[in-house]
């Protein structure tokens, strides 16, 4: 049960690659999802950080949607398995846009989509995944919250003034260097963004039988 009185939206939503290497023949991500891109994809690779973490899951939730099947290779850390996906070690992987970035800009990996709902401003010609696969969304967020108790007219402020700062341009643009895009709104509205996440990513652990290490 999430308490929505305590939510003090001040948030921000972070979106994510779907990579492939650059031998993969796979153009975009309805290649992948449909399997037109000239290879089988029974048994793909596709890496991350490590079991339990947001690519796993992210991955888990991609497999589910999509009917597709990829061999989850779980690493010690994002930075090592981004390493063996540049060197073709593994084929896939769900990454932070800023941690990828350049190897995409050098022409190392190709990006097939992003994982918000819809296509990312720094990355316009990237289409969002649920373009071609319908109600696919993943995205890490951050958010403010207070203790329980606090009063009403502080919650009420500090929302005001958080929203407020969230409009600021040079707010917005230091959030887009880091990947990320600013989500103002109401207590109310945060606290049923929560709630609803929490339900989708138990759904996706229940099923994929993730279990953190």
């Amino acid at each position: 049960m999430v308490d929505a009185s305590l939510m003090v939206p001040g948030n921000s939503v972070e979106a994510q690659n779907c990579h492939v290497h650059d031998s993969i023949s796979d153009h975009g991500i309805q290649d992948h999802h449909t399997g037109t891109g000239g290879q089988d994809h029974k048994g793909r690779a596709g890496t991350s950080g490590g079991i339990g973490t947001f690519q796993h899951l992210s991955g888990e939730l991609f497999k589910m949607m999509a009917g597709v099947d990829l061999v989850h290779v779980p690493y010690r850390g994002a930075g090592f398995a981004l390493t063996d996906l540049v060197s073709g070690q593994v084929q896939m992987m769900i990454d932070s846009i800023t941690s990828s970035i350049e190897h995409v800009k050098a022409g190392r990996l190709r990006a097939l989509g992003v994982s918000s709902a819809t296509r990312w401003d720094m990355l316009p010609e990237i289409p969002a995944v649920a373009e071609f696969l319908p109600g696919y969304e993943a995205v890490g967020f951050g958010g403010v919250m207070a203790p329980r108790g606090t009063p009403v007219e502080i919650i009420e402020r500090l929302n005001r003034e958080i929203n407020a700062g969230l409009q600021d341009p040079a707010v917005k643009a230091r959030f887009m260097e880091w990947g990320m895009a600013v989500m103002p709104g109401s207590p109310a509205d945060f606290g049923k963004f929560f709630a609803q996440e929490i339900e989708k990513w138990r759904k996706v652990v229940n099923i994929s039988g993730a279990k953190a290490e």
